[in-house]
């Protein structure tokens, strides 16, 4: 084990949310004391870890939440210290609107003491996004509202509200409301905020998309007018004029910082002096000695009366390990002379260690909010004899977990089984992802299942964000986890994970993972199992792709059918990246298939795909090999018998279409099944939607219906076999439909996988099913949760 101690959407897919602390993501320091905020997720309210200094070391004394606190509540999203007071951010209280949460260090500890809000007569979201405390003054900004595509809603600008404390009555009185509107700024205005030496600075630093330029807004205390009053607005350099300058801002011992983790490709930190007018001369300029492109140095930052410390977490798609540089500063004369550069401990490409940072003289505590696949760590440092800052010990926070369930059928009574809501199902068992292999932070992805033709057991094959799972499901109430084979060396970690089977093979890709390439296991070696579980190798491995999103195999053939392939490699404009793999540990590329019609940039991607040899009602394609193909803005239905020259048969699009994800045909070959994975969180939908394909004539397929669920939960993949459809609908869990009536879908059972939230659109919950095992026995891979092996009421054991 690593550690001894104790909704977003991609420009081209879905990226699940999960049941993640995020720790690390806030970071305080006051005297003797250090704070991490862990924002929680779908299983508990969020909280603030309290390390306090003592004779054994650093150690946990406290655990600060909200005193309304729920599940969701966002608290810990952004923390500021002043002395003996501590300001923690709560993005999700009040339905979104937020709160700020003041505590005071009493003898008996961290007390809450005020409830801070926004005006209940103002709309806004997301008070608490970013927070300041110095002095009695609390600045607090608001976040733009957001639609479901991530892009701001330019109507519901951000603002930042001025607060002052009357220490006689305790109360935090609203002194000032600083408009992004009344400056014209973009809508990241109160991304960052410092206060310090009489000077409110207020960062807007702008956007990957563009939209303005980045800005610092200086505002001061006009003692005669009794209100903030701006003055000239800081920008970058002409000859960097990159998105990102006001990332970070810090004031102290008279001078300002501003940081800019694009300046010029590596980032900087630009310090002005602060005069005793209403101006800020810039007169230090701090770069990465080793500058590197992407390392986003400035992403962090804090002071100290001897030390500048830095963070530079790495590009967003990290290939490298996040860092610190710190400087030592001159008391005397402010000048920086000494830089070091630091790595977190047992740091890894992916960690973003140094996306936050926090220190006084004594200690220092550094966030690495993607360590542990984004559960997050933080690092402890002191100074050491000789002055310098070492390393001391890795706190985070323990990510609560679903007890298993083993040993007896549990039968779906009065509406639940085993704590899971459900109809019409039966649990016989449940293993959270640490009993199948998962460390801390591990989230599982794409199922598939392998009987063995000798001895007639049945696996789960079982991705998980570092690797592969085996499970023996032969006995569905007393699985046993038979082994793992982790990713590719060197791969980093893989959101989306798939696997297929092959002549007793399996075969397994990874999207965003760099050169993953694709697997290949021999699935017999499992009959070896010894009562403790192995670590495997793979048997073989295809290189001639880099990463990839999926992958599908026509057992009939045998062929595979990698998509969405990226990265490196062969690509086939992530379209068909086709491959032989008839002799399995020996595949050998066969050729693309692409229909650049279809994909939202126009080379024919394919997010995923069923490949057969059809058997249906077109006799002009009867006996040929038929890929049908979710390609993001349509159905792409093409002939690919002969590999060196496939073609397009047809590609329709459908009303309304958000992302083609995935579907499967009916046994006949006549219905296809189709769902889009981001329609439902459009909001124009009252349930999640399927679309059903009339394919009698392949050339001219017909849109015969739009079944809409009752439930609005996303879907995600589903499966067919015989006259029963089996959908992973992520948080409304598996929905089991009889299809015996093809265009009339009618619901005969559910598993709830996710016990936590609503059934609402977004990627929480179920991820895949694997309904093919001829014991009848249904295996559910969820997220955040682990593996559920299942039969529908009535199915022998």
């Amino acid at each position: 084990m690593k550690h001894l101690l104790a909704f977003t959407l991609a420009l081209m897919v879905a990226v699940p949310s999960w049941a993640q602390t995020r720790f690390g993501a806030s970071v305080a320091v006051a005297e003797g004391t250090a704070f991490a905020g862990a924002t929680g997720g779908d299983r508990s309210p969020g909280a603030v870890y309290v390390y306090t200094d003592s004779a054994d070391g650093w150690a946990e004394q406290f655990r600060l939440t909200a005193s309304d606190g729920f599940m969701g509540d966002g608290f810990g999203t952004k923390l500021a210290t002043d002395g003996d007071m501590l300001a923690v951010g709560a993005t999700g209280m009040d339905d979104g609107r937020g709160a700020v949460y003041i505590f005071a260090r009493t003898e008996d500890g961290w007390v809450e003491v005020s409830r801070v809000t926004p005006p209940s007569d103002v709309t806004l979201m997301g008070f608490g996004s970013t927070i300041a405390l110095h002095d009695g003054l609390l600045a607090v900004s608001t976040s733009s509202q957001r639609n479901p595509w991530g892009m701001p809603d330019l109507t519901m600008q951000n603002a930042v509200y001025v607060f002052r404390h009357d220490a006689t009555t305790g109360e935090w009185a609203e002194e000032a409301l600083l408009d992004g509107l009344a400056v014209d700024a973009h809508p990241s205005f109160g991304s960052a905020l410092a206060i310090g030496d009489g000077l409110l600075l207020v960062g807007a630093p702008g956007s990957i998309r563009g939209g303005s330029d980045p800005v610092v807004y200086p505002y001061r205390w006009d003692e005669t007018a009794d209100t903030w009053s701006s003055s000239d607005p800081l920008t970058p350099a002409e000859e960097n004029p990159g998105f990102g300058f006001g990332s970070t801002l810090a004031i102290d011992g008279g001078l300002a910082y501003v940081g800019a983790p694009n300046d010029g490709g590596t980032g900087a930190v630009f310090a002005y002096t602060i005069g005793d007018e209403e101006t800020l001369e810039r007169t230090h300029t701090m770069r990465p000695f080793d500058g590197a492109e992407g390392q986003r140095f400035g992403s962090s930052l804090a002071i100290t009366p001897t030390t500048v410390w830095v963070g530079a977490p790495g590009p967003y798609r990290a290939r490298a390990n996040g860092h610190i540089y710190t400087y030592t500063r001159s008391a005397e004369t402010g000048a920086f002379a000494e830089v070091t550069k630091t790595f977190a401990p047992e740091g890894a490409p992916g960690d973003s260690f140094g996306s936050t940072v926090a220190a006084t003289g004594v200690v220092a505590l550094v966030g690495a909010p993607g360590d542990d696949y984004g559960a997050g760590t933080a690092t402890l440092f002191q100074p050491g004899p000789d002055a310098r800052w070492a390393s001391i010990s890795t706190v985070y926070s323990d990510i609560e977990t679903l007890q298993a369930v083993v040993g007896e059928r549990m039968g779906c009574q009065t509406g639940e089984a085993g704590g899971f809501d459900c109809a019409g199902m039966e649990l016989m068992s449940y293993l959270p992802i640490g009993e199948i292999g998962g460390d801390r932070g591990v989230r599982l992805n794409d199922i598939w299942g392998w009987t063995d033709p000798v001895t007639e057991r049945e696996y789960a094959l079982v991705g998980r964000v570092d690797g592969t799972s085996f499970v023996d499901v032969t006995n569905p109430t007393a699985p046993v986890f038979v082994g793992d084979l982790p990713k590719t060396e060197g791969a980093p970690g893989a959101t989306w994970r798939d696997i297929k089977v092959y002549q007793d093979h399996a075969f397994i890709v990874a999207d965003a993972s760099q050169h993953h390439g694709m697997q290949v296991f021999d699935l017999t070696r499992l009959r070896d199992y010894d009562g403790s579980p192995s670590t495997f190798d793979e048997d073989a491995w295809y290189g001639n792709i880099y990463s990839a999103h999926n992958i599908v195999i026509n057992e009939d053939t045998g062929f595979a059918y990698i998509v969405g392939a990226r990265s490196g490699g062969e690509t086939c404009g992530g379209g068909l990246h086709m491959v032989n793999i008839q002799d399995p540990q020996n595949p050998t590329f066969a050729g693309c298939f692409a229909d650049t019609s279809t994909g939202r940039r126009g080379t024919g991607y394919s997010h995923d795909a069923q490949c057969v040899v059809y058997n249906g009602p077109d006799e002009d394609y009867t006996g040929r090999e038929i890929c049908l193909g979710s390609n993001e803005t349509a159905l792409s239905i093409a002939d690919v018998t002969d590999k060196e020259n496939p073609k397009a048969i047809a590609a329709p699009s459908y009303p309304n279409v958000a992302y083609a994800h995935q579907g499967w045909l009916t046994e006949d070959h006549r219905y296809f099944y189709l769902n889009d994975e981001l329609d439902e969180l459009g909001g124009g939908l009252e349930g999640t939607r399927t679309l059903i394909w009339d394919l009698t004539d392949l050339d001219d397929p017909q849109l015969m219906r739009e079944f809409i669920h009752a439930v609005p939960a996303s879907d995600h993949n589903l499966y067919v076999r015989g006259t029963t459809m089996y959908q992973s609908n992520y948080a409304a869990g598996l929905r089991v439909f009889d299809v015996s009536d093809p265009v009339n879908p009618v619901e005969v059972g559910y598993f709830d996988t996710n016990p936590f939230g609503t059934n609402g659109a977004g990627f929480s919950g179920t991820w895949s099913n694997f309904p093919y095992f001829p014991s009848g026995t249904i295996v559910v891979s969820s997220i955040g949760e682990g593996l559920f092996v299942l039969k529908e009421s009535g199915v022998d054991s």
